[in-house]
């Protein structure tokens, strides 16, 4: 229907078998179908868009929190240079979203600034609580954003 989220999941010949020397990843992924860890929509002239990892989900209070609609509208402020969403572990919501971000070397900002320009954009119980100001974002070789690395520092 273009609007109701699921997992992705294909089987079939050009899946691949399972992980080098990873036993248990393999397990966990392959259950009968290959679970990709995506979160998509499937469109009714069959295309999908893929919205989310399943992992990046910020489970708040009950509500479920894409972490790249949150990171979009972080990307929006003039001062971001990059933007990171994870969870953090709340008392009272379970899980509250977390923004970590790193700024361009010409604007100046801070974390209040950032918190107080969210809520223009976003509903209420997607905003973070809080933001975490750093130097620069954590990557792997390729450029990737390390977001289990943000996850350990925002516990």
């Amino acid at each position: 229907d273009g609007v109701t989220t699921g997992k992705v999941c294909m089987r079939g010949n050009m899946v691949f078998k399972g992980y080098l020397n990873n036993p248990e990843a393999t397990l966990e992924s392959f259950r009968g179908w290959f679970h990709s860890g995506n979160l998509a929509v499937r469109h009714p002239d069959g295309y999908i868009k893929i919205k989310d990892r399943a992992k990046d989900i910020v489970i708040s209070g009950g509500e479920n929190i894409s972490s790249l609609e949150v990171e979009s509208i972080l990307y929006r402020h003039p001062a971001v240079l990059e933007a990171a969403v994870v969870a953090r572990p709340d008392e009272q919501w379970g899980e509250s979203p977390c923004a970590f971000v790193s700024l361009k070397h010409s604007v100046r900002s801070n974390k209040e600034e950032i918190l107080l320009f969210c809520p223009q954009h976003l509903p209420k119980f997607m905003v973070p609580k809080s933001v975490i100001i750093l130097m620069a974002l954590d990557k792997t070789a390729t450029g990737k954003i390390q977001k289990q690395v943000l996850r350990s520092k925002a516990r």
